[in-house]
């Protein structure tokens, strides 16, 4: 692998080796031919940091690039000058992190996060598909699909950081957008999956370019005639009781949290907001919220790769009594009870997957929530 250093005059350094601090490296060059690297192991990240070698992330594992030099600062620096423009370079010198997404013809797209450390700049480069999966090569239950019928409501999409939150809602907008003539409006920070024109009419809107945040792109967004709304992100009690009041108006609303199980994803929302606004926002999400999948992917014990592993909860009467009282946490016994409605334990699904021989018992163990409801599911 020949990763291209130039001295600043652009002729060759000797022996690729930098010449008294002067050389600079062909930043785009250089990144594609890491991003090649890692697309063709499919890892799911790359990472570069000034002293170390660049290092992706494959089935969950990170791994050292091992033909590659040890990064430098001037390597991150040259991939910051030539994916930036001038505007994105001055906010990153301002608030030393920045989140911007690129594509390379013939490769991909890719979201980005540039920020500083120990003072230079290092980069993670999530890599995303140019095309959006189709649902049914996600792993979850079909059930889900039902959620894109829905013409209001909150539907919501939980997880930690870089278990497919993302691809999961793209790929549910795209059944929308070759079913139905609808407006779409995405509202992403940054914009990750692009969407083409079908049946709907999507208009992407990302924050920082586009918009000034998810609040205000979210308010501006109800005078835009939606019919479905994607929010990357509920972020702060601004942007959801914005989200609130749009699927209570007649609004689909999808959007993502940082967290993990239906009744967290509960707890989350009531809990971004004071307590003397607390029971108005309970009674609100009673009324709205459609459903919530939570998922995690997991490696898999069969073969190279990862598996999606889901909870899944339609909201039912009874779940709506709950979030009313804030009796959260018994949400878990009405999902167990509801599997003729679609509905799913994460436990459940864990227990499966093991016994199909698809995850090992480690892994199993490690990701489930309760492990004495695991037990039961596997004796059965």
């Amino acid at each position: 692998m020949c990763y291209n250093r130039i001295r600043t005059d652009n002729t060759p350094c000797a022996n690729g080796e930098y010449a008294n601090g002067s050389c600079a490296m062909d930043g785009m060059e250089y990144v594609k031919n890491l991003l090649d690297h890692a697309v063709k192991l499919r890892a799911t990240d790359l990472h570069i940091c000034a002293g170390t070698k660049p290092v992706i992330r494959v089935n969950g594992e990170l791994t050292a690039v091992e033909h590659a030099d040890v990064a430098k600062p001037n390597d991150v620096d040259g991939i910051i000058k030539v994916t930036l423009d001038e505007a994105k370079r001055a906010k990153l010198v301002e608030r030393r992190v920045l989140d911007f997404s690129f594509s390379v013809p013939g490769m991909g797209r890719f979201r980005a996060n540039v920020y500083s450390q120990r003072g230079t700049f290092a980069i993670a480069i999530r890599i995303l598909p140019f095309n959006i999966p189709e649902f049914g090569t996600l792993g979850l239950p079909i059930a889900v699909e039902a959620f894109t019928a829905k013409t209001g409501g909150l539907f919501l999409v939980t997880g930690a950081t870089g278990s497919g939150k993302s691809t999961t809602l793209a790929s549910l907008l795209d059944i929308i957008n070759k079913k139905y003539k609808y407006h779409i409006i995405t509202i992403e920070d940054p914009i990750e999956y692009l969407h083409s024109h079908k049946k709907s009419l999507v208009t992407q809107r990302e924050i920082g370019e586009d918009a000034i945040s998810f609040a205000d792109a979210l308010r501006s967004a109800l005078r835009e005639d939606p019919d479905v709304i994607m929010v990357g992100e509920m972020r702060d009690p601004e942007t959801v009781s914005i989200a609130l009041t749009a699927a209570e108006t007649g609004h689909l609303v999808l959007s993502t949290l940082h967290t993990v199980g239906s009744a967290k994803a509960v707890d989350r929302i009531v809990d971004a907001f004071p307590p003397e606004q607390q029971n108005q926002v309970k009674s609100q999400l009673a009324t709205v919220l459609e459903g919530v999948v939570s998922q995690q992917l997991i490696p898999r014990a069969d073969e190279p790769g990862v598996v999606l592993a889901s909870e899944v909860m339609f909201v039912t009467p009874a779940i709506r009594s709950l979030i009313r009282e804030g009796k959260h946490y018994q949400m878990r016994s009405i999902i167990q009870t509801g599997q003729n409605l679609g509905m799913q334990l994460l436990e459940a699904n864990l227990a499966e997957l093991h016994l199909k021989g698809v995850i090992s018992n480690d892994e199993m163990m490690l990701h489930a929530q309760d492990q004495q409801l695991l037990m039961q599911f596997l004796r059965r």
